[in-house]
């Protein structure tokens, strides 16, 4: 691990911060009411000079709120995007700004660097689920199956799993197994919807992400009826709420479709920051947001990951035989990669 001694001190106002960080504050100031934008900056400015001290990367998900996706982030994206960026980055100390399992997967693809997450309390509804002895249970009912692990799962299930997927190339990966019959878990509404894309039988569990099952059919109807938004869902969402969608798709696969259609108004029915994020990249376009915040998301805050890269805390360690057994199936999700089309 690099060492501790630090001579950055703790975040303070000083005049310059609004010049020195001109650009950011006026890309801030496009998401967030102007007001707050000062109280970011000395945090960012903070955690820049401790990530250069560090020699620190920073990567972010999507989900990540406006202040950190644009102020301290080095790498954003999807969870496969962040999967990769851990495989092939330099750097040997690398910050994840998302969800436990986020963290895991990267240390697990990065095993030499050194993890650390800025909030250990950054769970998932879908990876606590289900467990290892859930997986060793499903193999038992249906022998010869091959199993697929959302990548929303912890190590341990990556461990009893034959390959990873995100919702980028899920289809893709289930296909990829060339088997009859499945085991894909732990997204239930996830499943149906890989279901309806494959002939492969599939064998689901239930779990459901906390944030995307609280969306409604009525909910999109409405975006749409009232604002005459283009709608766009994530396939965590219930059945009732994709067909009423006119685009289903990961976190990347909505990004790709508003680059290339380039709607005048949308909605993504999907977790709130996603929209924030995308309004500073998609200026010509009107965002809607029937949202909900992640409340494990937003676990993740700029003091918590000052704190985390000044004493080097919350490390992730990962007992051997698990990590390299959760490798392959993360290593056979990267070997697939996106194919997801729009």
């Amino acid at each position: 691990m690099p060492g501790t001694d630090t001579a950055v001190a703790a975040p303070q106002w000083r005049d310059t911060l609004l010049d020195d960080h001109a650009e950011l504050r006026a890309t801030l100031e496009r998401v967030m009411p102007c007001l707050e934008v000062p109280l970011h900056l000395p945090w960012i400015d903070a955690i820049r000079a401790l990530k250069r001290e560090r020699g620190a990367l920073v990567l972010a998900h999507t989900y990540q709120s406006p202040e950190i996706f644009h102020g301290v982030a080095d790498i954003t994206g999807d969870s496969l995007a962040l999967a990769q960026a851990a495989a092939d980055c330099d750097s040997d100390l690398i910050v994840l700004c998302g969800v436990h399992f986020m963290a895991e997967s990267a240390k697990i693809l990065a095993p030499h660097r050194t993890v650390l997450i800025p909030d250990r309390e950054a769970g998932c509804s879908l990876a606590s689920s289900i467990t290892a002895a859930d997986v060793r249970a499903l193999r038992a009912r249906h022998p010869g199956a091959p199993v697929v692990s959302y990548v929303n799962t912890s190590a341990e299930v990556k461990a009893e799993s034959d390959a990873c997927c995100t919702s980028a190339n899920a289809v893709q990966v289930v296909e990829s197994m060339g088997a009859d019959k499945v085991i894909f878990l732990p997204d239930n509404y996830l499943g149906q919807w890989v279901a309806g894309r494959t002939r492969v039988e599939l064998v689901l569990w239930h779990g459901t992400c906390e944030v995307h099952e609280q969306f409604t059919a009525q909910q999109a109807r409405h975006t749409r009826e009232r604002f005459g938004a283009v709608v766009l869902a994530h396939p965590e969402c219930g059945p009732g709420v994709l067909a009423e969608a006119d685009f289903v798709g990961s976190t990347s696969g909505m990004t790709r479709w508003l680059e290339r259609e380039r709607p005048a108004r949308v909605a993504l029915v999907t977790e709130c920051s996603m929209a924030d994020n995308l309004r500073v990249r998609f200026p010509e376009t009107e965002f809607i947001k029937p949202c909900n915040l992640c409340p494990h998301m937003q676990k993740i805050t700029l003091p918590k990951i000052f704190d985390c890269l000044r004493d080097l805390e919350n490390e992730i360690v990962i007992a051997p035989d698990v990590a390299a057994r959760a490798r392959a199936a993360l290593e056979r999700m990267l070997a697939v990669g996106r194919r997801e089309t729009v």
